[in-house]
């Protein structure tokens, strides 16, 4: 069943339930939506801006160290050379 059918049955289910002024059915639809945002949301697993820039450092410090060692290496391959 595609989101469009599922809407519809879900209005068609207020109305038959007696919810048939709009205020109602507006604000039904809204909780009924805002609970399939949160759902989704919690799904993707989302990260605050303020973890991200956190893992984004760490990252960056980590790429830093990374380069750092293959210089290293590339150093002492040479010295061993001569």
């Amino acid at each position: 069943m595609n989101n469009s059918q599922k809407i519809l049955k879900m209005i068609s289910g207020f109305i038959e339930a007696g919810l048939i002024t709009s205020k109602d059915l507006r604000k039904e639809l809204l909780t009924s939506l805002k609970f399939k945002k949160e759902d989704l949301a919690s799904k993707l697993d989302l990260v605050t801006k303020e973890e991200f820039a956190v893992l984004k450092k760490i990252v960056d410090k980590q790429q830093k160290e990374i380069l750092d060692l293959k210089k290293m290496r590339k150093k002492t391959k040479k010295a061993k050379r001569l």
